[in-house]
């Protein structure tokens, strides 16, 4: 089984992160048991986050008896001081605990520092003086918000996308990450559902030392597969790299991430699903992309005002309207018999 240490951390976890959002979208008890079977098969990493509704309530149900044998990693997206405090109080109480062993500033727009005016530095500094948290993190989306963290040796790990698609200038971040002795939490390293084949991308991960990839697991199915290559580790070589090497050609540049972080759209447009539907459906067919109710969402694309505020909004820089519209296009061909 393979093992991670996250930078100056000093926390050693199995290599293999259990992303907690997407069981927010499954009933309890199966949430509860999904985390256990986790737990028991040697994950012992959870991230989760207070924005993720009831996450963080089936972490603390699955593990408040052996607490001390897992970490945990939450997030808060707090504006200011007082709400870092309300924020961390509820977490600690939903996860049955008194101490975070990583608490994270969620995708803030800005990197946060002592003397900035919004006092939620100050915050972290204090809470880990109290023994509420352990170490200091920080999420992003955003390149630049991310290189700003790791020069300023604010932050003791990073969560930020990154997947065998990612660009040359997020491989240097991971670099950067590694030479100032910081943890890198991979998030979206299925690529928001792009990368199909988990051996592959699980392959890839292992020629990071310092990266913990957190797979975003809901189901059953989604946790045997990762734990199959904790059993019998992937190798990258022959047939493995030919997958990375077709999936860039086919994937990488101006794709979206899904993250989300352009929504609401005033047209009511459901962009982080509609503005890649057409990758999603050649990658992994399915009949619930095929639906009237998918069809009404991506019809709702011709709804466009052209406002920009998508665009705008994307930390990835994306051309988001051409993406919709592309992708509108692209699907009302598969419905009207095109192969895929």
């Amino acid at each position: 089984m393979r093992k991670v240490t996250l930078g100056n951390t000093g926390i050693t976890v199995n290599k293999n992160g259990f992303g907690a959002l997407p069981i927010q979208r499954t009933p309890r008890k199966r949430a509860v048991a999904l985390l256990q079977k986790a737990f028991e098969k040697g994950v012992d990493f959870y991230d989760t986050a207070r924005f993720y509704s009831d996450s963080e309530e089936k972490l603390g149900l699955a593990f408040g008896d052996v607490r001390k044998q897992v970490f945990l990693s939450s997030k808060t997206m707090a504006q200011t001081a007082d709400g870092f405090w309300r924020d961390l109080e509820e977490t600690l109480g939903n996860l049955k605990t008194d101490y975070l062993d990583i608490y994270q500033f969620h995708n803030p727009s800005f990197c946060p520092k002592p003397g900035d005016g919004s006092g939620l530095y100050e915050a972290m500094l204090e809470a880990k003086r109290q023994g509420k948290i352990r170490h200091i993190g920080i999420t992003n989306h955003r390149l630049a918000v991310a290189e700003e963290a790791v020069a300023s040796g604010l932050y003791e790990t990073l969560q930020f996308p990154f997947s065998y698609l990612s660009s040359e200038k997020e491989l240097e971040l991971v670099r950067s990450c590694q030479q100032a002795g910081m943890g890198f939490l991979a998030m979206k390293a299925l690529a928001g559902g792009l990368i199909t084949n988990s051996a592959a991308a699980y392959a890839f991960m292992s020629q990071f030392a310092h990266v913990l990839p957190i797979w975003g697991i809901q189901r059953e199915t989604e946790l045997d597969e990762f734990l199959s290559c904790q059993e019998q580790e992937p190798e990258l070589t022959g047939a493995l790299k030919d997958i990375i090497d077709q999936d860039r050609k086919e994937l990488q540049g101006e794709f979206c991430r899904g993250c989300g972080y352009c929504m609401p759209c005033p047209a009511g447009i459901e962009i982080n699903n509609c503005a890649r539907m057409s990758l999603l459906i050649r990658r992994a067919p399915s009949e619930a992309q095929l639906t009237e109710e998918m069809q009404a969402k991506m019809r709702k694309i011709a709804d466009c005002q052209h406002c920009g505020k998508c665009k705008k909004k994307c930390p990835f820089g994306l051309d988001t309207p051409a993406l919709l519209e592309k992708n509108y296009k692209d699907y009302m061909e598969i419905l009207a018999g095109k192969p895929y």
